[in-house]
């Protein structure tokens, strides 16, 4: 496993092996692509990070900061030497916390960007993008689910070899002008 693009393209990465289900470098790569226009300079959320390769991904090409919110300790320990290996220290933060516990904390809009990559073997894919709608934490959320799996209605989606990626978008708010 790697970093695929950007100026942090071609390190490798850490992986703590066992049960954790790595998002593959094609559908990493064509998630990123697709939302490369978001990343300059944004605050990035990665969500059951994992070894961090969303969130690491995206600070490759161009994101400001990521903060990364992970809770299996195999999966942290790899995550940690990976954010000091590729030299990301000063523009990251781990969260050891349960996912849905630091999202429904979280204020509106305090993120640009929300990456998700929630086990497929749960029905968190769908709760995420629930939480989120009832209260957007970043102006776009973008989740990585099973290709059969049915989430709620608003976002656009791909799927690539049994993944798929939805992305949602916050609506903006009109602020209405008094007579």
């Amino acid at each position: 496993m790697r970093i695929v693009r950007g100026r942090l393209g071609g390190r490798d990465l850490l992986s703590p092996g066992g049960r954790v289900r790595p998002t593959a470098e094609q559908v990493r790569d064509r998630w990123l692509t697709e939302l490369e226009s978001e990343l300059r300079g944004a605050r990035v959320l990665d969500l059951f990070a994992g070894t961090g390769a969303l969130g690491l991904e995206a600070l490759s090409r161009g994101a400001a900061r990521v903060d990364f919110v992970e809770w299996s300790a195999a999966a942290l320990h790899a995550l940690k030497g990976n954010v000091t290996a590729l030299g990301a220290r000063k523009r990251s933060r781990i969260f050891t916390r349960d996912a849905l516990v630091f999202m429904a904390a979280l204020d509106e809009g305090a993120y640009d960007l929300a990456l998700a990559d929630p086990p497929y073997s749960s029905s968190l894919a769908g709760r995420v993008v629930e939480l989120w709608q009832e209260r957007p934490f970043a102006r776009i959320l973008s989740v990585e689910h099973p290709a059969d799996a049915t989430l709620p209605p608003g976002g656009r989606g791909w799927t690539v070899d049994g993944s798929g990626v939805t992305t949602y978008r916050a609506r903006p708010t009109h602020e209405t002008e008094s007579p």
